[in-house]
């Protein structure tokens, strides 16, 4: 175990202390509490699709050898070998499977004409460019000709974009003589998606469905819908193309991954499952299996799926990377380390694993390999013109955090601010996760040799006063769990948050027993902001990631400017899982709003509005009602709560805002978010600070009282002030479980204590992270 003096992020004494009837002389750090074992993650890249390219391909160039049986012994040889002689026999086969387009009635002229067809289909793009060109010196308009030479030009274009051009010059020719077609659409589409040009892609795939509906054509439409983020419209042709051919696990895999990006997380998992049936060693549904479980907050299913996807390919990259990720989030952050190493050991440069590493040993209190891990991840510079990864954007702030929490190894939590020493700028910005532009930084401290690393300890190594209080704070911890789609259980979370509510509700007993306690190096009478602070100190601990930062404590500049709170609902086609279940209480508040401002400004037309609210069932009608009703509504409107004063009566205070906007269902937004402001700070802190100051009166006299109504009046004003707090929002990260860690606490040292869970479906809606403004 570590020395006894010394820690990360170091437990006070006061944690320890379960009740006055379990006091412990050990002394741990922070971290090693989370070190032990107690009782022994968008789902799919563009560079998918590109893996699934060969499958969107015409036809034209997949030749069927008649003497090849699949499986044979020896294996079938390639169709297109280095050989003239066998380039001449493909020729000849190509005309007899009739695979030529087209043909012409001169034998000769077809048989040249497959000869440049085997050249592309062999790769030979340039020698196949030459005979196509000869050929049209012979016959300017012979179209099969110009159609092969913009194929090779096309495939050239993969290597070189200036054949992009002379391959679309081609194909254009040939759609002006012959444009009833559909191959030829199909095939200036696979030129003009690459460009970016989607939309002329999906135009030219529409018209070949016209010309002739197949499989492959819905499915290339789908997969470049998908791409444009259209799934409603990708999982309508991934399904017509499955109506035409049943059995395409890859395009059963897609129609899956549309349901996916739409929130639509128990569509998704049974579409991949049929992709299984269809394919029972299809590794990448596993895969995808796995992740939409994860999303879905089923731990167990989704650790079964990456375990059978990587018992496909113990190799398999994506389920590495993805499990090693689930595992951190889920508070299991050893066995996430051994993925990211696997990951690394075959993909050395891969960062989202070296950045996950890193990560991972730092929040376990190994710094040395944590921040030897994140250094490597900086050295990654993106090429010029390369877009940056998260990761690498990301990696700085962590590594400057992770080097403040080293050389705060050896100090109590209790003598040191995260918030009032670490520079304002560097606060501001990682807050908003902007990229790491700071003039004028001075970097923390680097590791030094005589602060070291946090040792790994054993459950059974610590006394039972501690084993004790290790479990009362998993078990409190996981009360403040969501059971509701989109919640991953991390019980790393749990068992800080435990402790955390365990510190609160010592520290509350002490303030209300006349005792001090001890902030930022001093001993003085506790405030509001000290109880919630130690929940956000316990948070931080659970996840060195995340900022969880005071947003008051930003740079004057950025305070008065404000932080925005925000959460998406609905973007486009993709729904917030998470909140759904709040979708028809929130409809029914802007709905009452409406008909407010509608009877303030527009009385005689009230009647009206009313009724056309009554038809609203779907937060998706509420734009096109609005347009109807007020000219001024345009493309958008937003509807504003009120939160009203305890300590001023008749007085509110802004609460949230909902925002919709868009001009077409699919292209909507509907949004909340809370704009922290340093006016409105100061409104909700005095609230707070006066509620707070009644509570701490009412628990005083609580100490000297039997009365059990004096507890329930406790009660409320608990719930009040964390009421006040939640609307206020006043943190960058964390804002709903600090909130109910605080809650459960305080009940505690009134005497009371939360048994039950969170009620199904029902998570905290205030929860958002800060963003750029």
């Amino acid at each position: 175990m570590a020395p006894a003096n010394r820690a990360v992020v170091l437990v006070a004494l006061s944690l320890l202390y379960l009740s006055r009837a379990i006091f412990s002389t050990e002394y741990f750090s922070t971290l090693t509490l989370f070190n032990n074992e107690l009782h022994k993650q968008g789902c799919s890249s563009l560079s998918e699709w590109e893996e699934y390219a060969a499958d969107c391909e015409s036809s034209i160039l997949q030749l069927e050898d008649p003497d090849c049986e699949e499986g044979s012994n020896p294996p079938c040889e390639s169709v297109f070998s280095l050989n003239a002689e066998k380039i001449l026999n493909q020729a000849k086969l190509f005309i007899e499977q009739k695979k030529i387009p087209f043909p012409v009635d001169n034998h000769n002229t077809n048989e040249e004409l497959a000869i440049g067809y085997v050249l592309i289909g062999n790769g030979l793009y340039d020698e196949a460019i030459k005979h196509f060109s000869l050929l049209l010196q012979g016959d300017p308009e012979l179209v099969s000709a110009i159609y092969g030479r913009g194929i090779a030009y096309g495939k050239k274009s993969l290597q070189d974009i200036k054949n992009a051009d002379l391959a679309l010059y081609e194909l254009n020719r040939v759609i002006t003589l012959e444009p009833n077609w559909p191959e030829v659409y199909e095939q200036r589409a696979e030129i003009l998606s690459p460009l970016g040009r989607i939309s002329e892609a999906l135009g030219d795939l529409t018209k070949a469905i016209q010309l002739q509906p197949s499989a492959r054509l819905f499915r290339h439409r789908g997969t470049l819908l998908f791409i444009s983020e259209d799934y409603v419209a990708a999982m309508e042709d991934f399904q017509q193309s499955l109506e035409l051919k049943k059995n395409q696990p890859i395009a059963m895999l897609y129609k899956g991954l549309t349901f996916f990006h739409r929130g639509m997380l128990k569509e998704a998992i049974e579409t991949f499952k049929e992709a299984l049936k269809l394919k029972s060693d299809f590794i990448d549904a596993y895969k995808s299996l796995g992740q939409a479980y994860r999303e879905l907050g089923d731990f167990e299913s989704a650790m079964e799926s990456f375990q059978k996807a990587l018992m496909l390919n113990q190799n398999h990259i994506q389920s590495l990377q993805l499990r090693g990720m689930m595992l951190y989030h889920h508070g299991s952050l050893q066995e996430a380390i051994g993925n990211f190493k696997r990951c690394l050991q075959l993909e050395p440069y891969n960062e989202v694993c070296q950045y996950m590493k890193g990560l991972s040993h730092v929040a376990m209190g190994q710094f040395y390999e944590g921040i030897k891990a994140q250094t490597k991840v900086m050295l990654n510079d993106p090429l010029l013109g390369q877009k940056a990864s998260s990761e690498y954007l990301k990696v700085k702030y962590l590594r400057e955090y992770s080097r403040y929490l080293h050389s705060h190894l050896d100090i109590p939590v209790a003598e040191y601010n995260v918030d009032q020493d670490l520079p304002g700028n560097f606060k501001n910005h990682w807050a908003k996760n902007l990229p790491f532009l700071i003039e004028d930084y001075e970097e923390q401290p680097g590791l030094q040799p005589h602060i070291k690393d946090v040792l790994p300890q054993n459950f059974d190594s610590y006394s039972s006063e501690v084993q004790k209080l290790i479990c009362t704070a998993d078990h409190l911890g996981a009360l403040m769990q969501y059971d509701t789609p989109g919640f991953l259980p991390n019980k790393r979370i749990h068992r800080a948050m435990g402790l955390a509510t365990l510190e609160v509700m010592q520290a509350m007993h002490r303030t209300w027993s006349n005792s001090k306690v001890r902030v930022n190096g001093k001993t003085r009478q506790m405030q509001w902001r000290d109880m919630f602070d130690i929940a956000v100190k316990w948070r931080r601990i659970a996840d060195p990631d995340q900022p969880v930062l005071w947003l008051d404590q930003m740079p004057a500049r950025s305070l008065s400017r404000g932080f925005n709170n925000h959460i998406n609902l609905i973007r486009g086609q993709i729904i917030n899982i998470r909140y759904l279940a709040y979708f028809d209480n929130i409809l029914d508040f802007i709905k009452d709003r409406i008909l407010v401002y509608h009877g303030a400004y527009n009385p005689r037309g009230l009647l009206e509005v009313r009724q056309a609210l009554e038809n609203v069932n779907k937060v998706e009608d509420l734009l096109p009602i609005m347009k109807q009703f007020n000219s001024k509504t345009r493309d958008g409107f937003t509807v504003n709560s009120k939160v009203p004063s305890m300590k001023d009566t008749g007085k509110e205070y802004d609460g949230f805002t909902i925002t919709i906007t868009g001009d077409r269902v699919g292209n909507m937004l509907f949004s909340v978010e809370t704009q922290t402001t340093e006016e409105r700070t100061q409104q909700y802190q005095s609230e707070i600070e006066s509620i707070y100051k009644d509570l701490t009166a009412k628990g005083k006299a609580l100490m000297l009282s039997t009365e059990l109504g004096d507890a329930d009046a406790l009660c409320n004003l608990i719930l009040s002030l964390v009421y006040y707090f939640c609307n206020l929002m006043p943190l960058s990260r964390g804002s709903s479980v600090v909130a109910y860690s605080v809650v459960m606490g305080a009940l505690m040292a009134s005497g009371k204590e939360v048994i039950g869970r969170i009620p199904k479906g029902k998570p905290n809606p205030v929860f958002g992270s800060v963003s750029n403004e």
